[in-house]
């Protein structure tokens, strides 16, 4: 039988996906290694099993022993995995910054769970890395892991992800991007792949209100630097061990809401529900597009999953309330929404019939009527329905521009979603929509019953 010992046996392996549509406008392809597959749907389960099973060898944590660890919750997740499978008592510091799903999900693994100011130093006895290293001097067999500075976190991609990625790629990765916090991730990764090949760069995604990439640029810590910032999973406002500069080629900075308008179209445009971090990298590898050229392979790890951040950046009036969404949607919006953008027209000097099977193949009930590239008028079902059923015996010779109407209306993307009800009715069922490139896209009464 093909079956695993327990859950930890399952971590790892995690598949490489193709991103189509929102690359579409770089030169080359783009993956996503998805650790979303992981038992805790994150990255991390890979580094908390391999700092607790190195703490056990080492002596640290003995049987029986409590787990602690301070974590924005995908790590606490993942040791809190081992810790049911071990029989190991977890106790985690978070800040109050996080989800309330993360928090909720540690719970349901157990785990007693401490929530700390956000916004204080971290030395502050109040601070979150603070309380758990106090936690671990005052509890008895127990082992604070120190996620930040404790090197198994960076060995763990070392010995897993960059073998998985070189492999996966057949060697043909050029770049890779992540989001940058703890830097195990980014520095073991990298670690691997350039000893395979140096000349792959390392991208880390930073964001506003952290120290690391002035500290890249400069070799100055600048406390002015530091600020209270939403995004979730990446930045510091420390240097940890685990962060090793010289691996990382560049650090680009995404703002929080670039990154959560980012995640919100992958999840529409690709089917992919992703965390917060997931977008700000995605925002900032469209950033830097213009490093880029038709030879090279980007792999963009992804560090969780969507279902964390429901009841934030997927939740609408979370996100209005910090001025990342309009308070109207726009046209522009329901040309991202739509599954199908391709433009169908057919052309003034067709035949009827011609009209009438292309309509029937692609199962649409309108079309704009083009002559000389400019649309010169409109086509509906009704119309041509009726011209068929009226003239049955003379039917292939008639052409589409004597029975076509006016052209549908034609209005800007930046129109207000509440303002195409002037323009849509019985005999408009239509609008053309010009986007900024100039392109074409027909908005149906379907497509608009669809965004309501």
């Amino acid at each position: 039988m093909k079956v695993y010992e327990n859950i930890l046996k399952t971590i790892g392996h995690t598949p490489l996906v193709k991103i189509n549509k929102i690359t579409a406008d770089l030169p080359c392809p783009v993956y996503v290694k998805l650790e979303t597959t992981n038992p805790g749907h994150s990255i991390k389960d890979r580094m908390a099993l391999k700092m607790l099973e190195d703490a056990e060898a080492d002596g640290r944590l003995k049987p029986g022993g409590t787990i602690i660890e301070c974590t924005s919750g995908n790590t606490g997740m993942g040791l809190a995995i081992a810790g049911v499978v071990k029989g190991y008592r977890s106790i985690f510091t978070t800040s109050d910054k996080q989800s309330k799903e993360k928090i909720d999900l540690l719970k349901a693994m157990g785990a007693e769970v401490i929530v700390c100011p956000t916004n204080v130093t971290p030395e502050d006895p109040r601070s979150y890395y603070s309380v758990a290293k106090k936690l671990s001097e005052e509890i008895p067999n127990s082992c604070w892991f120190n996620q930040y500075d404790n090197l198994s976190n960076r060995k763990a991609h070392y010995e897993s992800t960059g073998p998985e990625i070189w492999e996966q790629t057949d060697g043909k990765i050029t770049h890779f991007v992540v989001g940058v916090g703890t830097g195990g991730t980014i520095s073991g990764t990298a670690k691997y792949l350039k000893e395979q090949n140096p000349d792959i760069k390392a991208w880390g995604i930073d964001t506003y209100g952290s120290v690391f990439k002035k500290y890249k640029e400069t070799g100055e810590f600048d406390e002015k630097e530091i600020y209270p910032y939403i995004t979730e999973g990446i930045g510091e406002d420390i240097l940890p061990k685990n962060v090793d500069f010289d691996l990382i080629d560049h650090f680009e900075k995404v703002t929080d809401k670039d990154g959560a308008l980012m995640a919100r179209r992958l999840a529409r445009e690709e089917g992919i529900l992703l965390g917060y971090s997931a977008g700000s990298a995605f925002a900032g590898l469209l950033q830097m597009k213009d490093k880029l050229t038709k030879d090279d392979v980007v792999v963009v790890i992804i560090h969780d999953h969507g279902s964390r951040y429901v009841g934030k950046i997927y939740n609408d009036d979370w996100m209005r309330e910090r001025g990342f969404l309009e308070t109207e949607r726009k046209v522009k919006d329901l040309i991202t929404q739509k599954k199908d953008k391709t433009f169908l027209s057919v052309d003034a000097d067709h035949t009827v019939r011609d009209a009438f099977n292309l309509m029937k193949s692609h199962d649409i009930s309108q079309m704009p009527v083009m002559k000389d590239d400019k649309i010169v008028g409109s086509l509906t079902e009704t119309a041509v329905l009726k011209y068929l059923l009226d003239n049955p015996f003379n039917n292939t010779e008639k052409t589409v521009g004597t029975i076509m109407s006016a052209p549908f209306p034609t209005v800007d993307e930046d129109l207000a979603f509440s303002q195409l009800g002037r323009y849509i009715s019985r005999e408009n069922p239509a609008v053309i929509a010009k986007d900024k490139a100039g392109a074409m896209h027909i908005l149906t009464q379907y497509d608009i019953i669809q965004a309501v």
